[in-house]
């Protein structure tokens, strides 16, 4: 069995309907499951993560939710390009993971939500993926073979599964399929990886 560490920030709620979609994909590989994470917001006046606890919505990762996954989905909204302050955050304070190597050699694929066709939702997935190649992370993006990137007239790029709301916050049909098709990939990447 492999565990799929799903980490995301929404402010909105479409980055947290994509990461549900990725868990679903996940879900549709045997022996493989989905954990749903966030991370809570953070103070703008000064680096603090919010206090209060939220009474509803997914639970706060932990590092030892990294520390224990056999793989990763990191999703943001897009903002000015680069990925929400609260996951960066989050992100700069796994140095200790780093130290220990806990994430090296495992998958991981990234995923943006953004409200404009030239949001920066592929500046935003590279921005996320940095960090990541730093863990040294197998890193994942969705091949040319998956026919909704081909064909999509919303979001979804070669670097990860992306959503443009244009003003509307549900997932096109290709977004979801892209998503689902992404959270798929790296399930079984991560049994291949894990198993050898």
């Amino acid at each position: 069995m492999v565990t799929i560490l799903v980490l995301y920030y929404s402010r909105g709620g479409t980055t947290k309907a994509m990461a549900q979609q990725i868990a679903r994909g996940i879900e549709s590989v045997s022996d493989s499951e989905a954990t749903l994470r966030t991370v809570p917001a953070i103070s703008t006046i000064c680096e603090k993560t919010a206090d209060d606890i939220p009474e509803s919505g997914a639970i706060y990762a932990t590092l030892d939710d990294l520390k224990h996954c056999d793989g990763l989905a990191l999703g943001s909204p897009t903002h000015f390009g680069n990925m929400a302050a609260p996951l960066k955050y989050f992100i700069d304070n796994t140095t200790e993971l780093w130290f220990s190597g806990a994430l090296s050699n495992k998958p991981a694929a990234v995923f943006t939500s953004t409200g404009s066709m030239h949001g920066g939702q592929e500046t935003t997935l590279l921005s996320m993926m940095l960090p990541l190649f730093h863990h040294g992370m197998v890193l994942l993006g969705l091949p040319s073979s998956e026919d909704a990137l081909r064909e999509t007239q919303t979001g979804g790029t070669p670097y990860g599964a992306s959503h443009v709301s244009h003003s509307q916050q549900s997932l096109s049909k290709d977004e979801k399929s892209l998503c689902f098709a992404l959270g798929a990939r790296l399930a079984k990447t991560a049994i291949k990886l894990k198993s050898s």
